[in-house]
């Protein structure tokens, strides 16, 4: 999912950073080399767009790191159902008769 982001915005946010890529530290030449407006901690898991949160990252390191952020964001979620309760255990739970035997529901 794509956001617009105002030209004004990105300009703010490329001279807050100095140009540089906050994910391998390169400066971004901002008028030849394509560049993205991305989130630090990843906004599916706090849902922050502030411009604290954002800052800019060559598309290559974008991609790369939101690739590594799938994994992080889906183990968020998997917790997150656990703590509410919408997480069904996937083994059932065993319970002893009077008898001491077991029996699996």
């Amino acid at each position: 999912m794509t956001r617009r982001m105002s030209p004004t915005r990105r300009a703010r946010i490329f001279a807050a950073h100095e140009g540089k890529c906050h994910i391998c530290g390169c400066t971004i030449d901002g008028t030849r080399e394509r560049w993205e407006a991305e989130h630090i901690v990843p906004y599916a898991l706090t849902r922050d767009d502030s411009d604290k949160n954002l800052s800019p990252a060559h598309v290559s390191c974008h991609a790369s790191k939101t690739a590594k952020d799938v994994t992080k964001i889906a183990k968020a979620k998997r917790v997150e159902r656990k703590h509410i309760g919408a997480h069904r255990p996937k083994h059932k739970m065993p319970y002893r008769r009077f008898d001491g035997t077991p029996v699996w529901r």
